[in-house]
């Protein structure tokens, strides 16, 4: 098969249903001629269920990010379906309620803790799990949520954010000797099982219909998939560090 990522081999972190972005990443990646391994966290048979939908079959390991066991194991595990891996995808989050829909200043730091593990430290987690499997060319592409701003209802959620955009930044810095490349694409709103979480998303909704200059389709998970699949590429060999905003041009925008 040729494409985009012919015979690239890529382990995708987060699908939970086929509207996860997870999901569309997986599935144009293997169309563009990927071996794609998944994993996934709590709801196993609903992972490997949503998995049967891809276009060809892809294994799917059990994988919490924050276990230090299953992040030790990780690459073993890997092993059994593939010899390497040329690209990692970090589709990772999760806030406790307290931390989001307005309650800034009352989230308590034990639930925000568990935000920033899950949400943000994961990524350098997953990435130095991987390490010993990835060798120069290899991308790690995480996605995270324009953290520039203060969103109404985000909170918390988007101080994590901001620290998966640095966190980024310092991976480019440390793997760039190693010919590995870190990026994040920063997504428009969708409707999402994570959206779904957050107390007030319609806020985001309203706005994005209103004012992203290229219009949004808040059920369209494709763009994004595609820049993540872009960054996975060959395409882009001398790019880390960096964040891709695929949002309908949301974020150029003045307030």
């Amino acid at each position: 098969m040729s494409g985009l990522l012919a015979g690239k081999r890529l382990l995708i972190t987060g699908i939970i249903t086929d509207a996860s972005i997870a999901f569309s990443v997986a599935k144009l990646a293997q169309e563009n001629g990927a071996t794609v391994v998944l994993t996934g966290f709590g709801r196993m048979s609903l992972v490997e269920r949503i998995a049967k939908r891809l276009p060809a079959p892809a294994p799917v390991i059990e994988l919490d990010a924050t276990n230090p066991e299953h992040l030790a194991g990780l690459a073993d595990k890997v092993r059994e379906h593939v010899d390497g891996l040329d690209g990692v995808v970090h589709s990772i989050a999760f806030g406790p309620q307290s931390v989001l829909g307005g309650e800034f200043l009352n989230a308590q730091w034990e639930d925000v803790a568990t935000a920033l593990q899950v949400s943000t430290y994961s990524y350098k987690s997953l990435a130095t799990a991987c390490l010993p499997m990835m060798g120069k060319g290899g991308s790690i592409v995480g996605l995270t949520f324009d953290a520039t701003k203060a969103w109404p209802v985000y909170d918390w959620m988007g101080v994590a954010k901001a620290g998966l955009e640095s966190a980024s930044r310092y991976l480019a810095l440390h793997l760039g000797a190693q010919g590995i490349r870190s990026n994040l694409v920063s997504a428009g709103p969708l409707r999402t099982m994570a959206a779904k979480s957050i107390p007030g998303f319609e806020q985001f909704e309203e706005a994005w219909a209103q004012r992203a200059p290229l219009g949004w389709d808040l059920t369209d998970q494709e763009p994004a998939a595609r820049a993540v699949c872009a960054l996975l590429s060959d395409w882009f060999p001398a790019t880390t560090g960096e964040i891709v905003h695929v949002d309908g041009g949301y974020h150029a925008l003045g307030a």
